[in-house]
């Protein structure tokens, strides 16, 4: 089979499926969206299937319809129009690890050791199987379950995807991966079909692309409600596009285990062809949600882990990956749901990756583990066109003892022993430090954030960190290791 080829979408099949999708969340959007809430008046003939799609290391203006101009990304932009998009969407780590661990706790990562990894690398952490994750939630209401794509919590066998909730795992277990030898930094081939290695030629973003069609094909042949995480790679280094074979065999060759990190290579042009690539599929997976007749009782996700990297479009904002400036932490962020997300509709609602959790256990009849709140929300009020709940968002990064919190516009940052307060609503770029100007806000959200901390499990000498440095790239030349 080509996989480059887009199957062809069907029709909507049933405004019943529809309305009754919305109904499922209709009695607790009833204060904050009453239009939509009406909308689902109707018996709701089985509860919505979920598709959370992630990129890697997605940059907050990659996509057409977040600004980027080089080259298109029209099948999600087409996502973004029959749905909700964000613009104050944030993860809850500038790296993946992290901020993976934030998404299937649905609370700050640092309350686990293997989230204050950033990211996990060598050191023996994990996601623990006794905690309760976005899957386990879900598949205890009975849902299907499935990851496809990267894991990134731990090694076999204390930590594996079918223990934390999953009844099926295709991908890699690591942080990153040649694109055609599926190579990780190890020298060891990172493709997994649960516990059994696989050995399959192909570029992987086709691949993933494929074995989350197969997964939609195959819960379409019952009445089971089904989660799948499809959690692609790209575009995270290598700088691979189709047709980078050369490149593949070149890195491959190299001794330096760090290699494939690739800071000897890449383009705009190899970024604009892994984008093209990812857009394609991800259009791929959306047709066979249409042609098998799910597209109207699926709720999907399209979000990235963190900030983008060297080749990616931050936005106005300054920062990229592995900091806390808002380049590094602003994410695209989009919702198709059926009957609740107004289609075209945008929201500048502060949102966190750990609130997915709160909001899809809700939409889904899950439980949460009330030993285990959530730290985050349930956006299903803003969604449907209302406001999200307000409150104070937190992030550290060991790295250069960064700190940060937003309250509303206003923004506390620390890097080192420097120190600062931004209106990120007027000064995206945070250039304008106002902590002399407005004194009271600065010492407010310092105090805020310290209770917090408090909180959390402290920083461990022992975890892995990183940040760009002046040798790697040279607009950060006064970084050092």
């Amino acid at each position: 089979m080509d996989t480059a080829r887009p199957i062809k979408a069907m029709p909507s099949t049933s405004m019943t499926r529809r309305s009754a999708l919305a109904g499922t969340a209709g009695a607790a959007l009833a204060s904050t969206a009453a239009g939509a809430a009406a909308a689902g008046s109707a018996a709701m003939p089985r509860r919505p299937n979920v598709l959370f799609i992630m990129a890697d290391d997605m940059g907050y203006a990659d996509l057409s319809c977040y600004g980027r101009s080089d080259y298109a990304t029209p099948r999600i932009d087409a996502l973004a129009r029959e749905g909700m998009r964000f613009t104050n969407a944030y993860a809850n780590s500038p790296v993946c690890t992290a901020s993976r661990v934030g998404l299937i706790i649905g609370r700050y990562q640092y309350r686990l050791p293997v989230g204050l990894e950033e990211p996990l690398a060598s050191h023996p952490a994990g996601l623990p199987a006794a905690q309760p994750t976005l899957p386990s939630l879900l598949r205890g209401a009975g849902y299907a379950t499935a990851l496809v794509g990267k894991w990134h919590l731990g090694n076999l066998p204390d930590y594996d995807p079918l223990r934390s909730g999953y009844d099926r795992f295709w991908g890699i277990r690591t942080g990153g991966v040649d694109y055609y030898t599926h190579r990780a930094m190890d020298g060891s081939t990172d493709l997994w079909d649960g516990p059994t290695p696989v050995d399959q030629a192909g570029y992987l973003t086709d691949l993933l692309a494929d074995r989350a069609i197969a997964e939609i094909e195959a819960r379409a042949k019952n009445a089971q409600p089904w989660l799948l995480s499809l959690h692609f790679t790209a575009p995270h280094w290598p700088w691979e596009a189709p047709g980078d074979e050369a490149e593949s065999r070149r890195l491959a060759g190299l001794k330096d285990p760090e290699a494939l990190m690739h800071y000897d290579g890449g383009s705009a042009a190899t970024y604009a062809g892994i984008m093209e690539r990812l857009d394609l599929q991800v259009g791929r997976v959306l047709d066979a949600l249409a042609a098998t007749g799910q597209a109207d009782e699926t709720i999907v996700v399209f979000t990235s882990d963190n900030g983008g990297e060297r080749f990616s479009n931050n936005g106005p904002f300054s920062g990229r990956k592995t900091e806390l400036l808002e380049g590094g932490l602003r994410i695209p962020s989009i919702v198709r749901w059926p009957g609740v997300a107004r289609p075209g509709a945008t929201s500048d609602a502060q949102t966190m990756i750990m609130d997915w959790l709160p909001t899809l256990v809700a939409a889904t009849g899950a439980k949460p583990d009330p030993a285990f709140p959530p730290d985050g929300v349930d956006l299903r009020g803003a969604i449907a066109g209302g406001a999200a709940p307000e409150r104070t968002l937190f992030w550290r990064y060991k790295n250069h003892g960064q700190q940060a919190a937003r309250k509303g516009r206003w923004k506390y940052l620390k890097i080192e022993d420097n120190t600062f307060l931004f209106d990120v609503a007027a000064d995206p770029m945070e250039r304008a430090n106002l902590k002399q100007r407005e004194p009271a806000i600065f010492a407010m959200l310092i105090e805020e954030w310290n209770t917090w901390n408090k909180g959390m499990l402290p920083l461990d000498p022992a975890t892995y960190t990183h940040g760009i440095t002046g040798g790697q790239l040279a607009d950060h030349f006064g970084a050092r290791d």
